[in-house]
């Protein structure tokens, strides 16, 4: 009682802390996990059930002559004269060597077509498990989050499922140590470097999200990405040139996204870091 008094001759609002402990922590991840594989799982059957769209329509189309990409490549070949850059004369000659092989290629890339639809879920219910941690005035400059998150993971696996997929499966698919060896391409193979690059370019997308958060914390500064950033646009060329054919105009095109995003993490670090300062100048 004599507390409560106090209180109100202080005016000092009486706050319960409801501090969770590690296993409610723990129990409550886990309800978001749940929810998650669950979300994943309704999207993957749906991915079963379509498996025409799925491999006849998004999978396999890159590695055909008619995929949109590689037709205004040929386009742009001849405009700029450089023959390199027309890739739809692909020819890939694709087999299935395993009894079971089909079957289980179909089973995974479900599976990860559930995944990459169900990414915006995943990311709420990750976000609604952290959020109760945020000050509110971190909350205040974290909203959109989940939408940004969202739209930038998208935009990766769009941008290297039109762009870095057809370049990559025309450089490895028709690169040969001699004349004398066909390539004749695995299914599985093929499958798996479809996924790993959009997947990848996806993750590598959300750089900015991952900046602000960093900045956040005080792990990266402004001062430390504008130091380093020569080094971050040689490591994007070497990268360009290992996935694209060997000509210039191609490693231009994925270069410009990759350094683009980094030059954006700086200009969002350099915005949370002034509003760190401010904080702790008030």
């Amino acid at each position: 009682m004599q507390e409560k008094i106090s209180n109100k001759k202080n005016n000092a609002p009486v706050e319960e802390e409801n501090e969770m402990s590690f296993w409610e922590h723990l129990e409550e991840l886990r309800a978001h996990l749940f929810r998650s594989i669950a979300a994943i799982m309704v999207f993957s059957i749906a991915a079963f059930l379509a498996k025409r769209i799925v491999f006849d329509v998004i999978i396999l189309a890159p590695k055909s002559a008619d995929f949109i990409t590689n037709r205004l490549l040929c386009k742009a070949s001849d405009w700029l004269s450089i023959d390199a850059l027309c890739i739809g004369r692909l020819n890939l000659s694709m087999q299935n060597i395993n009894m079971s092989g089909q079957f289980m290629t179909h089973m995974y890339v479900s599976l990860i077509a559930g995944v990459i639809v169900a990414a915006p879920y995943i990311i709420w219910e990750m976000w609604r498990f952290i959020m109760p941690a945020l000050k509110p005035k971190e909350k205040k400059y974290s909203r959109g989050a989940v939408f940004v998150s969202s739209l930038l993971f998208f935009s990766g696996v769009l941008f290297a499922y039109f762009l870095i997929v057809p370049l990559t499966i025309n450089f490895l698919g028709t690169y040969q140590v001699s004349p004398d060896v066909p390539n004749q391409i695995h299914l599985n193979s093929y499958i798996s470097t479809v996924v790993s690059v959009t997947i990848a370019v996806g993750i590598v997308f959300e750089l900015p999200i991952l900046v602000f958060f960093l900045t956040k914390v005080g792990i990266v500064t402004p001062a430390f990405l504008k130091k380093n950033r020569k080094i971050m646009f040689i490591i994007v060329l070497v990268l360009s040139a290992i996935i694209t054919p060997p000509d210039v105009f191609s490693q231009i095109l994925v270069c410009i996204p990759l350094i683009g995003l980094y030059e954006l993490s700086i200009k969002i670090s350099e915005k949370v870091y002034k509003q760190k300062e401010a904080e702790l100048a008030g």
